[in-house]
Formats: C-alpha cells, structure tokens, sequence
C-alpha cells in the first residue's frame, strides 16, 4: 500500500521502519525536518516529506503517532484532504475518547474512516514489532487496517466503537501505575530488610507476583537506570486522561490519583524525562 506515518519518536520510527520492511510504500513526516530526512535516509525507497499534507498525498493509510489530543487535532484537517479516496486515518496517539470520536465523525464526512489505536508495549516492542495494539472504529476499517498493523504489532484487537481504542489504554495505564508503585515499595522494603534485591526476584518472580514490569524494570530500578522509553511526563499525560474520564463516568480511581500525585514529586527530583519505573525515587536515591 500507499502509506505515510506521521511521528518519528521513539514509537514512531521504528513503527514505520516495519511498514517499510514489510514492503510499503512510505512517506514520512516530522516536526523536525532533519529527524525525517534522516529517518529517510536510513530506510531506502522511502521518502521524507515537508509537511503533513505531502506525506499524505494519495496515501492510502496514513499512521499518527504524536504527543496528545492538540496535535492530532491540528494535523487531521491537513492530511484529509489529500488522501486517496476511501482512505483511513490510524492514530496510534494515546489521545481522550472525546478526541477520537470527534476525528472519526470529521474523517467521515471527508469519506475516510478512523480508527483510535493507541498501542502499548513501549519502545522496546516497538523497536521489536511486538506491540499491543486495541482499537476503536468500524469494523470494515478495522479489518482494512489489521494487516498493515500486523507489521509491528503481535496483537491487535477491535474494542468497539470510537473512542474505544482509548478507553481500554486508560484501563492499561491504569493497571501499570498500581502495578509500578507496588514494584518501588517492594524494592524498597527489600532493601531496608536486608536481602538481595537480585535473589528476591529470583525467588517471587516465578510465582503471583511474577509481571512484565517486574521480569524487566525491577534489575533497571535495582540498578537506579531510569531510561527506557515511556517518560514520567507522558505517564502524567495520560493519568490525566484517565482522571478527567473518570470524573465523566463516575469510576473511582483512588489510587491511580495518589499514584499520578506520587509522578508529581518525581517531576519535582528532576524526573520528567526518566521512565515510569522511577517511582522508587521518591522512596529512594537513585544510585
């Protein structure tokens, strides 16, 4: 297919590096010019594009990943009305609902469909092709969209409706931030118990306790290394979301609030750009 990617973070470019391997052809677009040059460059056959409008041109899909609701807001109405007809529009910006129901009726009355399809997995999955991918649109679209996802996702699921997509990535979030915050106070407890943080993990990471965030961050938060990918300040983006949802549907989130307020303080210590696992900051030092 036709294809433009619009982002080249530290989600973005790798995302579109597996369209590009997977045979597309795709253009490419940037805030920063010379990061999409470059990007370009390093994927032959692909092209970097001046403005979101060029990358757009005829495309057939075009894949959003960009930093939250206003950007998305503003680059829609310039892709639109260059694609080719009957095309579909793929946010995989963690967004509110309310932002893509609003993109999906805009996409509609332009003929093209929208899909919210925000991801999860991190830089690590995107870099691997592995990601989660939950999304929300029709299902004719859906099924348009799933294989070219596939390219970088090993998991891709149709959630309902727009909006959808966003709604279970707050569930997402909301699940990791308990799950981090219980990782920091058990690191935290190990220490001042006097155990090897090393053998702890060997010892509860086959049983209950065992998660993805402990099998990866809890050696990283062990070793006081906070640079993997998902920033403090993006988690606080989307605890916001999650929050401001909240307070529509009625849902009582007591300690994902503590937990965004907790995000706060490790602002407050020079964090906004260390990973969400350095929650354990506030408790300790890092080394």
């Amino acid at each position: 297919m036709r294809l433009a990617f619009i982002g080249l973070g530290v989600m973005g470019a790798p995302m579109a590096g597996h369209l590009a391997a997977a045979g597309h052809t795709v253009s490419v677009y940037n805030r920063s010019p010379e990061k999409a040059r470059a990007w370009a460059a390093a994927h032959p056959g692909t092209a970097a594009a001046e403005t979101p409008a060029e990358a757009a041109q005829g495309a057939e899909l075009v894949a959003l990943c960009v930093g939250n609701d206003e950007d998305v807001r503003g680059l829609v109405p310039q892709i639109l009305p260059a694609l080719a007809p009957g095309a579909l529009l793929v946010d995989h910006t963690t967004t509110s609902a309310e932002l893509a129901r609003d993109m999906a009726a805009l996409a509609s009355l332009a003929g093209h469909s929208f899909l919210d399809a925000p991801v999860s997995g991190g830089q690590a999955g995107a870099e691997a092709g592995r990601l989660t991918v939950m999304c929300g649109g029709d299902p004719e679209a859906f099924a348009r969209a799933e294989p070219v996802i596939a390219a970088y996702a090993r998991a891709i699921r149709l959630m309902g409706g727009p909006g959808a997509g966003q709604l279970t990535k707050m569930v997402n979030q909301i699940a990791i931030a308990g799950v981090v915050q219980g990782l920091a106070e058990a690191l935290h407890f190990t220490r001042r118990a006097g155990l090897d943080p090393a053998g702890v993990l060997a010892a509860i990471s086959q049983g209950a306790a065992q998660s993805w965030q402990m099998d990866n961050r809890w050696p990283t938060m062990a070793e006081g290394r906070f640079d993997f990918g998902f920033a403090v300040d993006w988690m606080r983006k989307d605890l916001g979301l999650v929050l401001d949802e909240a307070a529509r549907n009625g849902a009582r989130l007591d300690l994902t609030r503590q937990v965004d307020a907790w995000y706060a303080e490790v602002q407050g210590l020079g964090g906004a750009r260390w990973d969400t696992s350095s929650l354990v900051t506030r408790l300790e030092p890092p080394r």
